[in-house]
Protein backbone atom coordinates (compact mmCIF):
# COMPACT_ATOMS: atom_id res chain seq x y z
CA UNK A 1 0.00 0.00 0.00
CA UNK A 2 3.33 2.24 0.51
CA UNK A 3 5.51 1.25 -1.64
CA UNK A 4 8.20 3.74 -2.64
CA UNK A 5 6.62 6.14 -0.29
CA UNK A 6 8.94 7.79 2.23
CA UNK A 7 7.71 8.20 5.84
CA UNK A 8 8.77 10.92 9.12
CA UNK A 9 7.26 9.29 11.91
CA UNK A 10 7.90 11.04 15.19
CA UNK A 11 8.69 8.98 18.74
CA UNK A 12 8.92 6.00 16.71
CA UNK A 13 10.38 3.68 18.76
CA UNK A 14 8.01 2.81 21.56
CA UNK A 15 4.27 1.86 21.72
CA UNK A 16 2.11 3.83 18.91
CA UNK A 17 4.76 5.31 16.91
CA UNK A 18 6.87 1.74 16.98
CA UNK A 19 4.16 -0.20 15.80
CA UNK A 20 3.07 2.13 12.64
CA UNK A 21 6.94 2.65 11.73
CA UNK A 22 6.78 -1.59 11.95
CA UNK A 23 3.26 -1.67 9.60
CA UNK A 24 4.74 1.23 7.14
CA UNK A 25 7.34 -1.12 6.30
CA UNK A 26 5.77 -4.11 5.80
CA UNK A 27 3.83 -2.43 3.46
CA UNK A 28 6.62 -0.86 1.42
CA UNK A 29 7.88 2.25 2.82
CA UNK A 30 11.09 3.72 3.52
CA UNK A 31 10.58 4.58 7.09
CA UNK A 32 12.50 7.68 9.03
CA UNK A 33 11.29 7.90 12.28
CA UNK A 34 12.51 10.16 15.74
CA UNK A 35 13.05 10.17 18.92
CA UNK A 36 14.94 12.52 22.37
CA UNK A 37 17.78 9.51 22.12
CA UNK A 38 19.35 6.76 19.53
CA UNK A 39 19.42 4.13 22.07
CA UNK A 40 19.16 0.40 21.64
CA UNK A 41 15.40 0.34 21.60
CA UNK A 42 15.82 2.81 18.58
CA UNK A 43 18.66 0.46 17.03
CA UNK A 44 16.44 -2.57 17.18
CA UNK A 45 13.17 -0.52 15.24
CA UNK A 46 15.80 0.14 12.47
CA UNK A 47 17.16 -3.36 12.54
CA UNK A 48 13.59 -4.61 11.98
CA UNK A 49 12.71 -2.08 9.75
CA UNK A 50 15.61 -2.79 7.42
CA UNK A 51 15.07 -6.69 7.67
CA UNK A 52 11.84 -6.24 6.00
CA UNK A 53 13.81 -5.02 2.47
CA UNK A 54 13.32 -0.99 3.28
CA UNK A 55 15.06 1.84 4.63
CA UNK A 56 14.82 2.36 8.36
CA UNK A 57 16.73 5.16 9.94
CA UNK A 58 16.55 6.94 13.56
CA UNK A 59 17.35 10.55 14.01
CA UNK A 60 18.05 11.73 17.95
CA UNK A 61 15.90 14.81 18.18
CA UNK A 62 13.98 16.63 20.44
CA UNK A 63 10.59 17.63 18.69
CA UNK A 64 9.84 20.19 20.87
CA UNK A 65 12.98 22.01 19.56
CA UNK A 66 11.86 24.26 16.46
CA UNK A 67 15.09 24.49 14.88
CA UNK A 68 16.18 21.14 15.83
CA UNK A 69 12.94 20.05 14.29
CA UNK A 70 13.90 22.07 10.91
CA UNK A 71 18.12 20.76 10.47
CA UNK A 72 16.46 17.18 11.53
CA UNK A 73 13.63 17.48 8.57
CA UNK A 74 16.24 18.93 5.79
CA UNK A 75 18.20 15.40 6.83
CA UNK A 76 15.95 13.57 6.52
CA UNK A 77 14.67 14.76 3.01
CA UNK A 78 17.71 15.01 1.30
CA UNK A 79 18.95 11.73 2.72
CA UNK A 80 15.70 9.78 1.74
CA UNK A 81 14.60 12.27 -1.79
CA UNK A 82 11.19 13.26 -0.41
CA UNK A 83 9.22 13.21 2.58
CA UNK A 84 5.59 11.83 1.71
CA UNK A 85 3.93 11.42 4.57
CA UNK A 86 4.47 12.90 8.41
CA UNK A 87 3.10 11.38 11.50
CA UNK A 88 2.82 13.59 14.48
CA UNK A 89 2.86 11.00 17.26
CA UNK A 90 5.30 12.63 19.87
CA UNK A 91 3.46 12.89 23.25
CA UNK A 92 4.06 12.92 26.62
CA UNK A 93 1.48 12.99 29.84
CA UNK A 94 1.87 14.74 33.05
CA UNK A 95 -1.80 13.83 34.94
CA UNK A 96 -2.49 15.95 37.58
CA UNK A 97 -5.73 17.72 39.14
CA UNK A 98 -5.54 21.57 37.59
CA UNK A 99 -5.47 22.42 41.45
CA UNK A 100 -2.15 20.49 41.85
CA UNK A 101 -0.70 21.11 38.21
CA UNK A 102 2.38 23.16 38.42
CA UNK A 103 3.29 25.69 35.05
CA UNK A 104 5.83 23.22 34.34
CA UNK A 105 3.38 20.38 33.77
CA UNK A 106 1.22 22.68 31.47
CA UNK A 107 4.20 24.15 29.91
CA UNK A 108 5.59 20.31 29.15
CA UNK A 109 2.43 18.84 28.04
CA UNK A 110 1.61 21.36 25.33
CA UNK A 111 4.83 22.06 24.11
CA UNK A 112 6.02 18.33 23.82
CA UNK A 113 2.35 17.18 22.75
CA UNK A 114 1.10 20.09 20.47
CA UNK A 115 4.25 22.98 19.19
CA UNK A 116 6.27 20.07 18.25
CA UNK A 117 3.31 18.94 15.65
CA UNK A 118 3.63 22.96 14.23
CA UNK A 119 6.96 22.46 14.62
CA UNK A 120 7.11 18.94 12.20
CA UNK A 121 4.56 20.16 9.67
CA UNK A 122 6.13 23.46 8.95
CA UNK A 123 9.27 21.87 8.53
CA UNK A 124 7.32 19.12 5.99
CA UNK A 125 5.04 21.68 4.27
CA UNK A 126 7.64 23.04 1.71
CA UNK A 127 8.76 19.93 0.44
CA UNK A 128 5.01 18.18 0.32
CA UNK A 129 4.08 21.66 -1.59
CA UNK A 130 6.88 21.65 -3.76
CA UNK A 131 6.39 17.98 -4.82
CA UNK A 132 2.06 18.71 -4.58
CA UNK A 133 1.62 15.48 -2.78
CA UNK A 134 1.42 14.63 0.33
CA UNK A 135 -0.57 12.79 3.45
CA UNK A 136 0.44 14.50 7.19
CA UNK A 137 -1.28 12.05 9.70
CA UNK A 138 -1.74 13.98 13.63
CA UNK A 139 -2.27 11.92 16.92
CA UNK A 140 -5.17 13.62 19.01
CA UNK A 141 -6.81 11.27 21.52
CA UNK A 142 -10.40 10.93 22.36
CA UNK A 143 -9.78 13.47 25.30
CA UNK A 144 -9.24 16.10 23.05
CA UNK A 145 -12.82 15.79 21.84
CA UNK A 146 -13.85 15.07 25.33
CA UNK A 147 -12.13 16.07 28.23
CA UNK A 148 -11.02 14.12 30.71
CA UNK A 149 -10.66 15.16 34.69
CA UNK A 150 -7.14 14.93 35.83
CA UNK A 151 -5.86 15.50 31.89
CA UNK A 152 -6.49 19.14 31.33
CA UNK A 153 -2.56 20.11 30.08
CA UNK A 154 -2.96 16.64 27.92
CA UNK A 155 -6.71 17.50 26.66
CA UNK A 156 -5.65 20.61 25.97
CA UNK A 157 -2.79 20.02 23.93
CA UNK A 158 -5.18 16.90 21.95
CA UNK A 159 -7.93 19.39 21.07
CA UNK A 160 -5.56 21.70 19.66
CA UNK A 161 -4.11 19.29 17.29
CA UNK A 162 -7.71 18.82 16.18
CA UNK A 163 -7.75 22.66 15.31
CA UNK A 164 -4.64 22.85 13.78
CA UNK A 165 -5.13 19.94 11.81
CA UNK A 166 -8.24 21.13 10.36
CA UNK A 167 -6.87 24.42 10.19
CA UNK A 168 -3.64 23.03 7.95
CA UNK A 169 -5.73 20.97 5.48
CA UNK A 170 -7.77 23.71 4.41
CA UNK A 171 -4.31 25.70 3.97
CA UNK A 172 -2.59 22.84 1.81
CA UNK A 173 -5.47 20.96 0.11
CA UNK A 174 -4.93 22.79 -3.15
CA UNK A 175 -1.59 21.80 -3.49
CA UNK A 176 -2.58 17.39 -2.77
CA UNK A 177 -1.65 17.69 0.68
CA UNK A 178 -3.96 16.06 3.26
CA UNK A 179 -4.46 16.59 6.64
CA UNK A 180 -6.43 14.08 9.27
CA UNK A 181 -6.06 12.91 13.10
CA UNK A 182 -6.63 10.24 14.94
CA UNK A 183 -8.34 10.12 18.35
CA UNK A 184 -6.87 6.61 20.19
CA UNK A 185 -9.16 5.83 22.82
CA UNK A 186 -8.01 3.61 26.03
CA UNK A 187 -4.51 2.01 23.51
CA UNK A 188 -2.52 -1.00 25.99
CA UNK A 189 0.82 0.76 25.72
CA UNK A 190 3.65 1.47 28.20
CA UNK A 191 2.03 4.80 29.35
CA UNK A 192 -1.21 2.44 30.14
CA UNK A 193 0.26 0.03 31.96
CA UNK A 194 1.75 2.31 34.76
CA UNK A 195 -2.06 2.75 35.52
CA UNK A 196 -3.35 0.76 38.21
CA UNK A 197 -5.26 -2.29 37.51
CA UNK A 198 -9.07 -1.51 39.03
CA UNK A 199 -7.93 2.27 36.83
CA UNK A 200 -7.88 -0.07 33.73
CA UNK A 201 -10.92 -2.79 34.68
CA UNK A 202 -12.63 0.85 35.20
CA UNK A 203 -11.94 2.26 31.47
CA UNK A 204 -12.75 -0.93 30.29
CA UNK A 205 -16.44 -1.57 31.31
CA UNK A 206 -16.78 1.90 29.86
CA UNK A 207 -15.53 0.89 26.38
CA UNK A 208 -18.56 -0.93 24.41
CA UNK A 209 -15.79 -3.67 22.52
CA UNK A 210 -15.48 -4.53 26.16
CA UNK A 211 -11.71 -4.33 25.51
CA UNK A 212 -8.33 -1.64 25.24
CA UNK A 213 -7.30 -1.31 21.85
CA UNK A 214 -4.11 -2.09 20.75
CA UNK A 215 -0.86 -0.19 19.01
CA UNK A 216 -1.63 -2.36 15.92
CA UNK A 217 -5.55 -0.62 15.59
CA UNK A 218 -4.05 2.86 15.64
CA UNK A 219 -1.30 1.39 13.02
CA UNK A 220 -3.96 0.28 10.57
CA UNK A 221 -5.63 3.29 10.13
CA UNK A 222 -2.68 5.08 10.47
CA UNK A 223 -1.96 2.78 7.52
CA UNK A 224 -5.44 3.61 5.35
CA UNK A 225 -4.88 7.35 5.91
CA UNK A 226 -1.35 7.36 4.87
CA UNK A 227 -2.64 5.63 1.51
CA UNK A 228 -4.12 6.77 -1.36
CA UNK A 229 -7.14 4.19 -0.38
CA UNK A 230 -7.82 7.51 1.36
CA UNK A 231 -7.01 10.27 -1.47
CA UNK A 232 -10.15 12.60 -0.60
CA UNK A 233 -10.32 12.13 3.52
CA UNK A 234 -8.45 15.25 4.81
CA UNK A 235 -9.53 17.25 8.09
CA UNK A 236 -10.98 14.70 9.51
CA UNK A 237 -10.80 13.18 13.12
CA UNK A 238 -11.44 9.44 13.19
CA UNK A 239 -11.50 7.83 16.82
CA UNK A 240 -10.30 4.60 17.55
CA UNK A 241 -11.86 3.69 20.42
CA UNK A 242 -13.92 0.89 20.61
CA UNK A 243 -16.70 2.91 20.73
CA UNK A 244 -16.43 4.95 23.13
CA UNK A 245 -16.93 8.10 22.17
CA UNK A 246 -20.80 6.47 20.26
Amino acid sequence: MLEGKNALITGGSRGIGREIAITFARHGANVAFTDLVYDDIAKSVETEINGLGVRGKCYASNAAGFDETDATVNQVASEFGSIDILVNNAGITKDTLLMRMTEEQWDAVITVNLKSVFNYTKAVQKYMLKQRSGSIINMSSVVGVSGNAGQSNYSASKAGIIGFTKSIAKELGSRNVRCNAIAPGFIMTEMTEKLPEDVRKQWIQGIPLRRGGTPEDVANLTLFLASGLSSYISGQVISVCGGMQT
